[in-house]
C-alpha cells in the first residue's frame, strides 16, 4: 500500500493487486478490499485525533461491485462523511486503473480516550 494524499478530509492511497491478496480466479480477495479500506478510514480519523485518543472501527459495510485482476493496480479514495467528537464516518472507493468501480465501503471509528 503507498498513501498518495493525507488529510482530515480526504486519504488515498494504492495497491498493487499481488496473488498473496487474491482469490484462485486471480481477483483481488474481497478481506483484502476490506482491510485496504479499513486502513484508510483509520488513517484519516488518526490524523485528526486530539491528543489522548485514539480510534478503532466499530462498524464497516462492503458492496462488491466490480473485480480488479492479479497483476493491476487499485486506487482508494476515502472521504469523511462526518467527522464528530466521538465517532467519524468514512467512504471508500476502491478503483481500477481504468475507473472502474470494485468496491465502496463505508465504516464508523469510534474515538476514545488512551
Amino acid at each position: 500500500m503507498q498513501l498518495v494524499e493525507v488529510t482530515p478530509d480526504r486519504v488515498v492511497a494504492t495497491l498493487e493487486v499481488r496473488p498473496n491478496l487474491c482469490t484462485t480466479g486471480e481477483i483481488l480477495h474481497g478481506g483484502a478490499i476490506m482491510a485496504f479500506a479499513d486502513t484508510l478510514g483509520g488513517v484519516g480519523t488518526f490524523v485528526s485525533l486530539a491528543e489522548g485518543k485514539r480510534t478503532a472501527t466499530v462498524e464497516s459495510s462492503t458492496k462488491f461491485i466490480g473485480a480488479a485482476r492479479v497483476g493491476s493496480t487499485v486506487t482508494a479514495e476515502c472521504e469523511a462523511l462526518h467527522r464528530g467528537k466521538t465517532t467519524m464516518v468514512w467512504q471508500t472507493k476502491i478503483l481500477t486503473a481504468q475507473g472502474k468501480l470494485c468496491a465502496v465501503v463505508t465504516q464508523t471509528q469510534l474515538v476514545l480516550d488512551i
